[in-house]
């Protein structure tokens, strides 16, 4: 059974930082594309950040030089180190995992706000 567990989330001051984290159970995470994504209260769901297999990486607009995703494969995790927040990153975090059926976890709330 695939399982998608976040970590991390929680109430920080406009300006700081959080690290989310994903562990990966029930497959191996370094075989698949893996991304973030948030909701906002009202609001669609929205990609945040990707990284691929290889490594490669892509972020939306709103977060580059900001946010960065990296994975640990030895510990089949997925991370999201979020640096500079802004009131407006506030919401639910989501971890995807990109395979033949879609798996998501449940996600961790980030509040930005002072």
């Amino acid at each position: 059974q695939v399982q998608l567990l976040e970590s991390g989330g929680g109430l920080v001051q406009p300006g700081g930082s959080l690290r989310l984290s994903c562990a990966v159970s029930g497959i191996r995470s370094s075989e698949y594309d893996m991304a973030w994504y948030r909701q906002a209260p009202s609001k669609q769901r929205e990609l945040v950040a990707v990284i691929g297999r290889g490594g490669t990486t892509r972020y939306a607009d709103f977060v580059t030089g900001r946010f960065a995703i990296s994975r640990d494969n030895a510990e089949n995790t997925v991370s999201l180190q979020m640096d500079s927040l802004k009131p407006e990153d506030s919401g639910v975090y989501y971890c995807r995992l990109f395979a033949r059926t879609d798996y998501w976890g449940q996600g961790t709330q980030v509040t930005v706000s002072s």
